[in-house]
């Protein structure tokens, strides 16, 4: 921690503010150090909640940098879910996470598995939704048909066949087939359950009605600002702030600046090289977190230079990930092998990252029949110079760096890379149009915790985020196989096979392991960074004290 101010003169001031206040006395609130983080998902079963703290400002409303803009608030067709949950703390989750990614109950005090495709969950009772009405097994069900209506990803992770309403806090879900994750994917944002009045008398969405420790106040379509208030009946205890306004700023250097000029209080991931110099301006402290998502670069298979495998191997083998991480992260993140944090314990822990080797990667584009045949420094092949397109996007700070980096380091090895930094809608234009080349982005690992939502969305021939168009006959049988494995042990073991063929064809090249930097005014207190969110988590506690 850095020391902003001298001690000597804190010790005058207090002493001179208790001389002037001795009247009527100088005292102190100490506050516990036994307090627990508390939010939609990360209150423990049996937790004591601690008292909302004291000497926190009249105006106590959070004013919130968020790195995206704020298109939708609707919970269930994949659009909103995360903010609302996450974020504005509105919604909350049947099954919570803890650190090492091991599940624990929310909504849901307890689970259990009844038989191969039939699940029982016991409901938390005496929760309210916003509106006052009770939250019971009905409303659960009643929002897992309306996500599995929406949002097909999600349906398609659930496999539900049925659900039956036991009693007021019983309900028992049948699936199309054995699914060992049920519970894990009840921790996805978008199954966060809300009230049936979130919709109008046609069925339409209209606004989030959840049981969070904020509930909605506004959402303005023009500046897309959204405002939450304080739930004074939140079954998990006291909340600290009164409001919360989100306000979506894409840009990282708007958000150092909005930060730094008092236009929000709190904001995420700016960029790195200013972190070290925001955090000693005197009333804001930067955090540094990692968290479980990863630097992916997509190849696109359909291109006849990156379907050879040889091509993308070296191309691993010219990125300099040490490098990356040093000098153009600041430490923010970490070298990776496979898509999986080593900590985590379903990880393969076989794999090391790819280390630079020019002369692999010479050997291997040769090999392919990639040379430099004119001595301009950039391979070709009948007559065709090895150029490629790499999109990415600005709204985390260090991805376009790291692509011009990584352009920098390929063309070391003869390949020419031209980097494009380019606005969400236009790269999924160009995606779905397969006019793309190379795409790097950070994707978050672990929203199910669990290797069978990564493996399976990523390198499964039909997966729902396998944009490079990967297909491996022997890879789509052993997630099949390991998907239906219930012993954990023999699961992972499975999965690990699965990671070392695709850490070996890399049609997905991995990068490095994401950090995330917390910036937020000295003022803002009780924030705790839950590794297990998607960017962020708000929880319960936090209050202002100016």
């Amino acid at each position: 921690m850095k020391n902003k101010n001298s001690p000597l003169l804190i010790l005058l001031i207090i002493l001179l503010t208790c001389a002037i206040l001795m009247t009527s006395g100088c005292s102190s609130t100490e506050k516990s150090d036994a307090k627990e983080a508390v939010s939609g998902l990360e209150l423990a079963s049996g937790a004591d909640v601690a008292p909302q703290a004291e000497g926190k400002s009249e105006s106590n409303t959070l004013v919130l940098g968020e790195m995206w803009e704020i298109d939708s608030i609707n919970t269930i067709d994949g659009d909103g879910g995360t903010l609302v949950c996450e974020k504005a703390a509105v919604t909350e989750t049947l099954v919570g996470a803890n650190e090492d990614f091991s599940l624990r109950p929310g909504l849901a005090t307890s689970w259990e598995q009844l038989d191969e495709n039939t699940w029982e969950f016991r409901l938390r009772e005496n929760v309210t939704f916003h509106d006052g009405s009770p939250m019971t097994a009905n409303e659960v069900k009643f929002t897992l048909e309306k996500v599995i209506g929406a949002n097909p990803r999600v349906d398609s992770m659930l496999k539900i066949d049925s659900m039956e309403v036991v009693d007021n806090y019983t309900l028992k879900i049948k699936t199309t087939e054995i699914n060992p994750i049920l519970p894990g994917i009840l921790h996805y944002p978008d199954t966060a359950v809300i009230s049936p009045s979130s919709f109008d008398k046609s069925g339409e969405f209209v606004k989030p009605i959840g049981t969070g420790p904020y509930k909605f106040e506004s959402f303005d379509e023009q500046t897309r600002v959204l405002t939450v208030v304080k739930n004074e009946n939140w079954w998990g205890g006291e909340v600290g702030l009164d409001a919360m306004i989100l306000k979506g700023i894409p840009d990282p250097n708007t958000r150092a600046m909005a930060i730094e000029n008092g236009e929000v209080d709190f904001t995420v991931d700016v960029p790195y090289s200013e972190t070290d110099r925001i955090d000693a301006i005197d009333g804001i402290t930067v955090e540094k977190y990692k968290t479980p998502r990863v630097y992916k670069l997509d190849v696109n298979l359909k291109h006849e230079p990156l379907e050879d495998v040889r091509v993308r191997q070296a191309m691993s083998y010219a990125i300099d990930r040490s490098g990356i991480v040093e000098h153009v992260l600041y430490n923010v993140g970490e070298a990776a092998a496979g898509p999986f944090l080593p900590t985590m314990v379903w990880a393969n822990q076989s794999l090391s990252p790819y280390t630079r080797d020019l002369e692999k990667a010479d050997e291997l584009l040769t090999a392919a029949g990639w040379v430099d045949t004119d001595g301009d420094g950039i391979r070709d092949k009948d007559g065709e110079p090895l150029k490629l397109n790499l999109m990415t996007y600005s709204a985390r700070p260090g991805l376009p760096p790291m692509a011009e980096a990584m352009a920098a380091q390929l063309k070391e090895a003869g390949i020419d890379v031209e980097t494009e930094v380019m606005e969400m809608g236009s790269i999924n234009d160009r995606k779905e149009k397969g006019n793309w080349d190379l795409y790097l982005a950070a994707y978050n690992i672990a929203m199910v915790p669990d290797p069978e939502y990564i493996l399976t969305n990523w390198y499964m021939t039909d997966g729902p985020d396998n944009a490079p168009g990967y297909s491996n006959p022997g890879v789509d049988t052993l997630i099949t196989e390991a998907r239906k494995i219930t012993d954990l042990e023999e699961r992972y073991k499975k999965f690990n096979e699965v990671e070392a063929i695709v850490y070996d064809e890399q049609p997905m090249i991995i990068v490095a392991y994401y950090g995330c930097a917390i910036v937020k005014k000295d003022y803002v207190k009780g924030y705790v960074f839950d590794p297990t969110a998607h960017d962020y988590r708000i929880n319960a506690e936090m209050y202002l004290e100016k």
